[in-house]
């Protein structure tokens, strides 16, 4: 069969799942009349950011489609629009299982918290499936009509465009909610986590699917995406090597992932071992993997070697998030440190927070680092060498749709401890969803860590990707690594790898002040409703919870814009004014620069949020002390660094390189300075 064709048959396979998982959900008894009116307000916040997210990003999508298919071909600019429409669809079809899985997840909590284990990782399993599922669907199919990998670039645009944007969105919404809400709920007005007497208590947890949901599903389908079109445009150097294998095997081997994360799903048991459960899922997912990669590698490509680089990539995968959680475990030595620091005040929480998050991220990098060396020379060194670079992240990624079930099991968790709270039945449900959510919480770390992997990696290839097309559209012939030079004797080289390197920082500015400004109006209204509604702090009175999501949906679509705008224009302008070669070294600054910032702010946040539940489990002073104080404004602190800017530097990092990619005619054509 079509390789193309192939792998659109098994993404199509991928997406009947996708029915199967929603309708499973679906089924599912939501509760009482109070869940359900909890539910529907959270199912109606996401549905209206969502949509008018969506509305704000059509803006951007056409202009740059018509800018496409004037200056370039058709075929790239057809394929920008459905590659940002299949991001999107993955993202909303899984959000939307997701604000309908954790009410149910809820109620069966009342049951047992194995039956809601079940409802909350088939919710996320709807997310995991539809990204890797419309995936492999919609690269499967242009590559069959285009015949061309460099004709793809197109859809790995329009992907990463998508998903900045719903990372920055969703990330600036969730936590400007969250912020306003623990600010002036916890340590203001001293009253629990999702307390109904809160205004900004839904926008909360709207803001768990917004953000951990749909934002980082949208990350994860870009990396999916991008690292199978880098490679397969990386494989037309490597013909002579293998043959024209070497372009179609990435979606053989990513096929075999979305097929093992089938099988992975379908192995969850129901057990009071929530975290064993969910962890044999991954176990079993890998174990396939590893078995098809053998298979694919020896009969099909005849090189052992790929399937050393492949398993390579797995285990560092396995590491990194290992290392994620060493800095991030609620009950880790890390964690206690910054937890006991909190009471000394919230400076020396600050302070010992930060010092973690830093040291955080220099093994992680170091292990990147080595897969990187150890891929390459696995495979023989030399040109060929960089082929097994490639095939060590297509290991990575191919357990991305059940790293993201894992970790969209965790806002649905979250949301069900909340709806559990709000509806009055926390009681009945005992701690079951208290523990789901702690567990929830370990598999976002997981997934963060594994996000991190992936981004450098994927970069990393992409990078090899626009080297080789350059050198291709120049008419270089590429036999060795040293045909292709970036030169940094050249000044203008260095030039751009100092510009590169000071947009991340920029970025990340935007991004963490956008939450800030929209934190504060949150205060603000949940102040002056304490203030103005009689009643409400005795709970006598309702809260207006739509003003709160009026709010974070109206700041978070207007802050979105500006890091957006800039990650797009940066590129471009470097590509004009320097060339192409300037370019590279630009991208390989904005690359090492983004991954060490953004391991720092996903591991240093993630670290202050769980030194705040470790005290509220009853350590130094517990809920309401002066310790409890000091650790939620560390953990108010990190949230918009490990949420919004930590998360959507992956993005900006593959954006600007798959840009690149998709302009380098032009760059080629009119740039101002000679090559």
């Amino acid at each position: 069969m079509n390789p193309g064709l192939l792998a659109a048959l098994v993404g199509s396979i991928a997406m009947g799942f996708v029915g199967l998982l929603a309708w499973l959900v679906i089924k599912e008894d939501m509760g009482t009349e109070r869940m359900k009116e909890v539910a529907s307000f959270i199912q109606e916040g996401a549905a209206a950011f969502l949509k008018r997210e969506f509305k704000t990003i059509i803006y951007f999508v056409i202009p740059l489609a018509l800018l496409l298919l004037v200056f370039l071909r058709w075929e790239i600019a057809f394929g920008f629009i459905l590659g940002s429409a299949f991001s999107l669809l993955a993202a909303y079809i899984g959000m939307s299982i997701a604000v309908r899985a954790n009410v149910r997840t809820a109620n069966a909590a009342r049951r047992s918290a194995a039956d809601a284990m079940i409802i909350a990782f088939r919710g996320g399993a709807v997310t995991g499936l539809s990204i890797v599922g419309m995936s492999l669907l919609g690269l499967g199919l242009l590559f069959y009509f285009f015949k061309k990998p460099s004709l793809l670039v197109g859809f790995g645009f329009g992907a990463s465009l998508a998903a900045l944007f719903a990372q920055l969105g969703g990330g600036i919404y969730t936590k400007a909610a969250d912020v306003g809400a623990d600010l002036v709920g916890k340590v203001e007005a001293k009253i629990p986590e999702d307390d109904p007497r809160n205004p900004a208590v839904i926008a909360d947890l709207v803001g768990d699917n917004v953000g951990d949901c749909a934002g980082r599903g949208a990350d994860l389908f870009e990396s999916f995406s991008d690292n199978i079109i880098g490679t397969m445009i990386l494989g037309m150097s490597f013909l002579a090597f293998y043959g024209f294998k070497a372009v179609v095997f990435p979606l053989f081997i990513e096929s075999i992932g979305v097929i093992a994360t089938i099988i992975g799903i379908l192995s969850i048991k129901r057990t009071k071992n929530v975290t064993k459960s969910l962890y044999m899922t991954l176990f079993i997912s890998g174990i396939i993997c590893l078995i098809g990669f053998y298979f694919l590698t020896t009969k099909y490509m005849q090189d052992i070697h790929l399937f050393y680089s492949a398993s390579l990539g797995l285990a560092a995968s396995l590491i990194v998030a290992l290392l994620t959680l060493y800095y991030t475990g609620s009950e880790g030595r890390v964690v206690r440190r910054i937890a006991e620091a909190s009471q000394s005040g919230a400076a020396i929480n600050l302070i010992t927070g930060f010092s973690y998050g830093l040291e955080s991220a220099v093994l992680p990098v170091f292990i990147i680092a080595i897969v990187t060396i150890t891929s390459y020379f696995i495979c023989g060194g030399g040109f060929k060498g960089i082929y097994g670079i490639a095939t060590a992240t297509m290991g990575i990624l191919s357990t991305t749709g059940i790293v993201m079930a894992s970790d969209t099991f965790g806002p649905i968790s979250d949301n069900a401890d909340g709806i559990a709270e709000m509806s009055g039945i926390s009681k009945e449900v005992g701690e079951a969803t208290e523990m789901l959510d702690a567990v929830g919480n370990v598999t976002k770390a997981v997934t963060k860590g594994y996000a991190m992997a992936t981004m450098m990696l994927t970069a990393v290839v992409i990078l090899f990707a626009y080297l080789t097309e350059a050198a291709s559209l120049l008419g270089v012939e590429i036999t060795s690594v040293h045909d292709v030079i970036v030169n940094l004797f050249d000044p203008i080289s260095i030039v751009a790898v100092i510009i590169g390197a000071t947009i991340p920082f920029l970025f990340s500015a935007w991004a963490i002040r956008a939450v800030g400004h929209a934190a504060f109006q949150v205060v603000e209204e949940v102040r002056r409703q304490f203030r103005e509604i009689k009643g409400l702090l005795e709970g006598k009175a309702k809260a207006d919870y739509s003003t709160c999501v009026d709010i974070t949906t109206k700041n978070a679509l207007k802050e979105m814009i500006p890091p957006t705008m800039l990650g797009l224009i940066a590129p471009v302008v470097i590509g004009f004014l320097m060339n192409v070669w300037a370019l590279a070294a630009y991208l390989i600054a904005v690359k090492v620069v983004s991954a060490i910032l953004a391991m720092f702010m996903y591991n240093a946040g993630g670290a202050w949020d769980n030194a705040k539940k470790y005290i509220e489990a009853g350590n130094f002073g517990g809920k309401g002390s002066k310790s409890h104080e000091a650790a939620v404004i560390g953990d108010t602190f990190g949230d918009p660094l490990k949420d919004t800017a930590g998360p959507s530097l992956h993005i900006l990092v593959k954006l600007q390189n798959i840009l690149s990619i998709t302009l380098l005619p032009l760059f080629l054509s009119y740039a101002l300075l000679p090559l």
